[in-house]
């Protein structure tokens, strides 16, 4: 039976794939068939290759696709401060979690990852996954941030559960950290006296 494997590949959800990922969707194509497919729908403007081994749907999400380039990873600091409004600047930058840190532009947008322990990296706690990329919650990622730079300035701390990043922070295991929490703690605390 012959596969259409762009048609397949657009009535999956999904809106970024690693070659290999494509080898296992079809497992009855010989890596050279599968390559010429590819090859065919990107010559087709049917897939896009925002980055060699990967290739995506006209109207890809650039966090599914920050997520696969340099996985383990999922998205944190600025890009979810700013959405959930604890930060006020706006950046189109995607910022990420990783195993590293690099810094790499696809069609013409900055993606910046941060090295973190792999302890921390690999802890689910406070991560989700939505639209096939991992995420951060606001309160793993002011602790990120908390964590990773020294003095942070928050726009607001209004959004935050402060319940929810005091059961978080114990991932961290850092005393340095908890001190710096506590002392973000004391500055929302007066601002709602």
């Amino acid at each position: 039976m012959k596969k259409d494997v762009i048609f397949e590949l657009y009535k999956k959800p999904q809106t970024v794939f690693s070659f290999k990922e494509l080898s296992i969707l079809f497992p009855d194509l010989t890596y050279q068939s599968l390559k010429n497919k590819i090859q065919y729908a990107l010559r087709a403007n049917k897939l896009k290759n925002p980055r060699k081994g990967f290739y995506a749907k006209d109207n890809f999400n650039p966090y599914e696709l920050a997520n696969k380039i340099y996985s383990p990873s999922y998205i944190s600091l600025e890009s979810i401060l700013q959405s959930e409004g604890l930060i006020f600047q706006a950046d189109r930058t995607i910022t990420a979690i990783s195993y590293l840190t690099r810094e790499i532009e696809i069609d013409g947008r900055k993606i910046f990852y941060r090295k973190i322990k792999n302890e921390i990296l690999l802890n689910k706690e406070g991560i989700i996954e939505k639209d096939y990329f991992f995420s951060a919650i606001k309160e793993r990622a002011f602790l990120d941030s908390v964590f990773l730079y020294k003095n942070y300035h928050f726009d607001n701390l209004e959004p935050l559960d402060w319940n929810k990043v005091s059961n978080l922070k114990k991932i961290y295991k850092s005393k340095i950290l908890e001190n710096r929490v506590n002392e973000y703690y004391q500055i929302y605390k007066n601002e709602h006296v």
